[in-house]
């Protein structure tokens, strides 16, 4: 058996890969992993995975000497706004080389940046679909942000530029109006933007009932590191936010998913800051003009108020003296009717006392004793049965012309 040395079989391998595919091509791929060197060079692993995204179907590592990526970096990141970065679906034009030391490797020509914008839409696109159909992508919007929102909370890093604007433009408005402003840090760039602005978001949510808005500002960093704000978790707990959500992240490019389902977008932090304060003069402007028309209603009403007082005052005498002559009609009338009243009431009294007294008259004993009857007592009392009287009672009989005394026998 005839046997070969490693380095002959790997030489064999380059050979035979060197005629078989001289050529580039274009190859479509994810990025798994991304390491600039010191030296300038970009060494990226390349994997092809099933449609449930979790298993891999091929897998090969690319470099991009120094002089490519120098080209390829800034082209890029200018046409997608995008770095390349892990997860990021590509179209890159490769050759294909074998060493004997490292073995396989693809070495990177060129990048489609065209390939991988449509992956970002289509991503960004699915994200929105789901967001719609899960029902909470008009949430935030829905809310309506105060009239007087001089309670706010900023979610940003610390360091930002942006965060610094905000504030300043905020309290040097030419307005003289006062704000309370609280920071609630988070990362703005980076992996960890999701994790942390939802953590900011949930920290603000305990005491919601201290704020009117919440702003998330960014300024200052790199365009093309917005992508962390496409983010399905990020905008599902923005979109059920409690309060109305004003992004200003500084871009001027399409809406990220973040700003989708923002209550309300603005470009840039500065701007984030106008808006709060435009709202505020609004109000304000609206409140001095209801007190003017308020003062100037009343002073009109005043005026007519005036106007008319003085028409009666005028009036008066007039109507005084027509008043005056109705009230000396009304109580002559009332005269009359109470002497009429008060002269039939004595005449009908006269006549019964009248009746009363012929009665009384009739009732007299002395008249009664003048038509013949006469009055026994007994010891004062009036007889007025014989079983009253008994034998030796001396009786008292009264006539009309005088008085015998008795004795019963």
């Amino acid at each position: 058996m005839e046997a070969i040395t490693l380095l002959e079989l790997n030489g064999r391998v380059k050979s035979t890969l060197q005629f078989e595919m001289p050529d580039a091509y274009w190859v479509q791929a994810e990025i798994s992993s991304i390491s600039p060197s010191g030296q300038g060079h970009c060494y990226l692993e390349l994997v092809q995975k099933d449609a449930t995204g979790r298993n891999f179907l091929a897998k090969a590592k690319a470099n991009i000497w120094r002089g490519t990526w120098l080209k390829l970096k800034p082209y890029f990141e200018a046409q997608t706004g995008e770095t390349l970065k892990v997860g990021m679906k590509v179209l890159l034009q490769v050759t294909v080389t074998f060493h004997e030391v490292y073995g396989y490797s693809l070495v990177v020509q060129d990048i489609d940046p065209t390939y991988t914008m449509g992956d970002m839409a289509r991503r960004r696109k699915e994200i929105l679909e789901q967001l719609e159909k899960d029902g909470v992508i008009g949430l935030n919007r829905e809310l309506e942000i105060p009239a007087l929102p001089q309670r706010i909370a900023v979610i940003s890093s610390a360091t930002a530029a942006g965060w610094g604007d905000f504030r300043d433009q905020l309290a040097n408005n030419i307005y003289g109006f006062r704000f309370y402003v609280k920071l609630f840090p988070a990362a703005m760039q980076g992996d960890d933007v999701e994790r942390s602005v939802i953590s900011a978001l949930n920290a603000v949510a305990l005491r919601r009932d201290d704020f009117d808005v919440v702003i998330i500002i960014r300024g200052g960093g790199a365009v093309s590191e917005l992508s962390c704000f496409d983010s399905y978790n990020l905008a599902f707990n923005i979109a059920n936010f409690p309060l109305p959500v004003i992004t200003g992240i500084g871009h001027e490019r399409d809406d990220t998913v973040a700003d989708v389902v923002a209550h309300t977008k603005v470009k840039t932090p500065t701007a984030a800051a106008e808006f709060i304060i435009n709202r505020v003069f609004d109000t304000a402007s609206e409140l001095e003009n209801l007190t003017r028309r308020m003062s100037d209603a009343i002073t009109e009403k005043m005026n007519a108020e005036k106007v008319r007082i003085e028409r009666m005052s005028q009036k008066l005498p007039s109507l005084f003296a027509v008043l005056k002559t109705r009230q000396e009609q009304v109580l002559e009338t009332l005269w009359i009717r109470s002497v009429n009243g008060v002269r039939n009431m004595l005449t009908a009294q006269a006549h019964k006392l009248e009746i009363v007294d012929k009665t009384l008259a009739a009732a007299d004993p002395h008249v009664i004793l003048k038509r013949g009857y006469s009055l026994t007592r007994l010891n004062g009392r009036a007889v007025k049965c014989v079983s009253d009287l008994k034998k030796g009672d001396r009786l008292t009989t009264v006539f009309a012309d005088g008085s015998v005394e008795s004795e019963i026998i």
